[in-house]
């Protein structure tokens, strides 16, 4: 509470302060624009890398790590933004690549494109609650009509199946650097997927990474492959390549361990202290004497296999790896069967996995354990190859999106052209819709509709065509009924992009939608931001010690 004099033969006029000294606030309309200038800012970081012909962004980050990308979620996490209201946008494409994997940059437009359509409404004093409940209504409408727009594709066709998740792939691929090679990736993408169970977990796709070579290189390996590990001195003399042998996966430490820091043992003559020593080596040597006995080939564990166990195995023609990665151990597992144990005691047929093909390769400058005709394989693992770090980076980046798409397209078969083409039926859709309204929300669905062309329109752009040409074409063939007409980056036109095999799973243009809209509700309904000072302010003429 403070108090302040008002002025001569008023008094004392208390005045109420509720809020820390230096605490930050603003509120009312200017509050939201300001929100939505921030949020365009971010739209205009990654509005350029849409589409085939996007522009790429190379990111210098605090460590002086390179990274070059036009994926729109990579993009805005590397951006660091700190601006709290731009935060949402950096959030839904984040949600948008967890969910469905592909239309990142897409959400961030759109979201932003909804703000920029409502500021004007906003500036004229609508009520921002009048906006919010408007685009609800036109969002519901929109994913109503997506419904009976979209294309179910028949599962129980194989051939029609693969056909259609090749053809997302591709999609997913044509704004991405390795687009000149999407049908080579969406063949192997697809394989990729369907080498997976039931559920698709994502985790049991391997990708790894070796520079060198050529980007065709890559190749798809229907089991598991990863780096060789440190190994000690007699790994040369293990065999390098076996038929059907018996995997065994292990996590136990197989060398003589160190004493403890603070361990103390008193003897008092030399056979006491070979008794020890003596001890310690029979402990080792039963545990290997048990692993040979189980008749396992392969024996691969996630601790250090130290050089002792390394020769004992290579006498007796055994391959070992020591300190393999948990997530190569748990795939080798679910691909070759048997279980990884914590001890070699009572090691049973079933605990054991099996191959029909082990060998180690070489792959560029380094060594790969590869497992083939695992009996049970439920997963796989790409080796990308290409010139550059970066280049492979964004190459993992990119199928990761393909991937995501095509697991999407398994659970929901149902699809849409893209380049434009259901975004703009649906906002000739809504158009329609918003006439039958009256009031201020007709005015708010129009402006919704009208959002939805950024897409097609910065397509246009990113391509260098005349957007304004392009979109009076594409409205003509939508108002004529062509529902499926989009834009052609090959011919500087319009046309029918589902026959042109563009496709989309309409999941992702749902979430798209959904996640835009809801983050452009969330910024318009903040009028106040209040921003609290450091805890380690001093409020001016404080006492000492305060």
């Amino acid at each position: 509470m403070a108090a302040k004099m008002m002025g001569p033969g008023m008094g004392m006029q208390p005045r109420i302060i509720l809020l820390k000294e230096g605490t930050d606030t603003s509120q009312g309309v200017p509050q939201i624009i300001s929100n939505i200038n921030a949020c365009q800012m971010v739209v205009e970081a990654i509005r350029t890398t849409l589409g085939p012909r996007g522009m790429d962004k190379l990111i210098v980050d605090s460590k002086e790590k390179v990274t070059i990308s036009n994926d729109g979620a990579t993009i805005l996490s590397l951006l660091q933004i700190v601006h709290p209201a731009a935060k949402t946008l950096v959030d839904i494409a984040r949600s948008q690549d967890a969910e469905v994997g592909d239309g990142t940059t897409t959400v961030t437009m759109l979201a932003g494109e909804f703000m920029k359509q409502a500021k004007p409404y906003i500036e004229d004093g609508i009520n921002p609650q009048v906006i919010i409940r408007s685009y609800r209504k036109a969002t519901a409408f929109a994913l109503k009509k997506i419904a009976e727009l979209q294309v179910t594709v028949k599962k129980d066709d194989p051939v029609e199946q693969r056909d259609l998740l090749k053809k997302c792939a591709a999609t997913s691929m044509c704004s991405k650097l390795i687009a000149f090679n999407k049908d080579y990736f969406s063949e192997m993408v697809v394989d990729a997927v369907m080498c997976l169970d039931t559920y698709l977990p994502l985790n049991m796709i391997g990708i790894k990474k070796v520079t060198g070579g050529s980007l065709t290189d890559t190749q798809l390996v229907k089991g598991v492959a990863f780096k060789k590990t440190f190994s000690y001195a007699g790994f040369e003399m293990q065999p390098k390549t076996y038929k059907s042998p018996k995997v065994l996966c292990l996590n136990i430490e197989l060398e003589l361990k160190a004493e403890r820091d603070n361990a103390e043992c008193r003897i008092d003559n030399v056979k006491d202290y070979q008794e020890i020593v003596d001890v310690e080596w029979n402990i080792l040597y039963e545990k290997l004497e048990k692993m040979v006995q189980s008749g396992a080939k392969i024996i691969l564990s996630k601790l250090p296999i130290g050089d002792v166990a390394t020769q004992y195995f290579a006498d007796r023609d055994i391959f070992c790896a020591g300190r393999v990665a948990q997530e190569d151990l748990n795939r080798t597992v679910k691909a070759c069967g048997g279980t990884i144990l914590a001890t070699v005691n009572n090691v049973r047929e079933a605990d054991m996995g099996e191959c029909e093909l082990f060998e180690e390769i070489q792959i560029g400058n380094e060594r790969y354990n590869k497992f083939t005709g695992c009996p049970k394989a439920k997963t796989c693992t790409l080796i990308l190859r290409g010139g550059a770090e970066q280049f492979i980076d964004e190459t993992e980046r990119s199928l990761h999106d393909a991937i995501m798409i095509v697991r999407r397209a398994m659970k929901n078969d149902s699809v849409v052209a893209g380049g434009g083409a259901i975004e703009m039926e649906l906002s000739k859709e809504l158009k329609s819709y918003a006439k039958t309204i009256h009031g201020k929300e007709q005015l708010l669905i129009t402006a919704y509709a009208k959002a939805l062309e950024i897409i097609p329109r910065q397509l246009c752009d990113n391509a260098g065509f005349d957007a304004t040409v392009i979109l009076n074409k594409l409205r003509q063939k939508h108002a004529q009924g062509e529902k499926w007409m989009g834009m052609d980056i090959t011919s500087e036109d319009v046309a029918d992009n589902f026959a042109a095999c563009v496709w989309e799973p309409s999941i992702v243009k749902k979430n798209a939608l959904t996640a835009a809209c809801e983050a452009c509700c969330t910024i318009l309904s903040i009028d106040e931001t209040v921003k609290n000072p450091n805890s380690n302010y001093k409020a001016p003429n404080a006492m000492p010690g305060m």
